[in-house]
């Protein structure tokens, strides 16, 4: 059965799109057929993350205005096999985008990936509503920073009753900055009120990938990297022990 799934948080910063793009790798290279969607409308970048920027011409607006189809619309990676992206539109189009049309476009969606990944943008406007309104799962993900803490308690608020699951990432976790701060990753499970899917390290590694235009994956083996592939794992049902963190 196909999953369609929003990755949101409450603030810039915390690593939605680096998420995206390493989880779906990973959920591709594990065999799955995976369409990434960049939701961000005028500050996308997940096509830089995955190394589609000069392949991605069309977005996903155009198949909500039936400009295009989702086939057209929808670039595979020309090297991990079954991980696919559509864009967002540099511009807020004129007219208001239908919710009924988003989840056409995800329903058509289901037909062909297993999982669908919503590259939510920070905050609760228009990209935020419209991937909410066509997901079944929602992943939070926030650092373990108190604002980001704070605001992700407020996207939780919005997403419940309209998602059944929904799950926290606490993203670029640096031990050493947690004992100054004297809190801990169950502080930021009870702070955000979420069960936890995954922890990630913070990693060079996913700023130097991001820049350069190739998923973490492809470069990287240990770190976040690993960290993308328990997440991955972790979302087909498989029971995978969390990182053990080092100082």
């Amino acid at each position: 059965m196909s999953t369609a799934i929003i990755i949101t948080s409450g603030k810039g910063g915390t690593g939605k799109t680096s998420l995206t793009s390493g989880v779906g790798s990973c959920l591709a290279a594990l065999g799955h057929q995976v369409l990434c969607i960049d939701m961000d409308i005028g500050l996308r970048n997940l096509d830089l993350n995955l190394g589609l920027s000069d392949r991605a011409l069309m977005d996903f607006t155009d198949v909500l205005s039936g400009r295009c189809t989702l086939e057209r619309a929808a670039v595979p990676h020309p090297v991990i096999q079954g991980l696919s992206l559509i864009t967002a539109p540099v511009t807020l189009p004129q007219e208001p985008l239908s919710e009924q049309a988003m989840r056409e476009m995800i329903r058509q969606a289901r037909k062909k990936y297993d999982y669908i990944l919503m590259d939510s943008p920070a905050g609760l406007g228009e990209g935020f509503r419209l991937a909410s309104c066509a997901a079944e799962r929602a992943v939070v993900v926030a650092t373990t920073d108190a604002s980001a803490l704070r605001d992700a308690q407020r996207t939780v608020t919005i997403l419940r009753g309209r998602i059944p699951q929904i799950h926290l990432v606490v993203n670029r976790v640096q031990p050493k900055l947690m004992r100054r701060l004297r809190t801990t990753i169950d502080d930021a499970m009870d702070t955000a009120g979420l069960p936890l899917l995954g922890i990630i390290p913070e990693d060079a590694q996913v700023i130097l990938s991001g820049n350069q235009g190739e998923p973490l994956i492809l470069r990287a083996s240990r770190g976040a990297a690993i960290a993308y592939l328990n997440i991955a794992k972790r979302l087909l049902g498989q029971k995978v022990p969390l990182m053990k963190l080092r100082a």
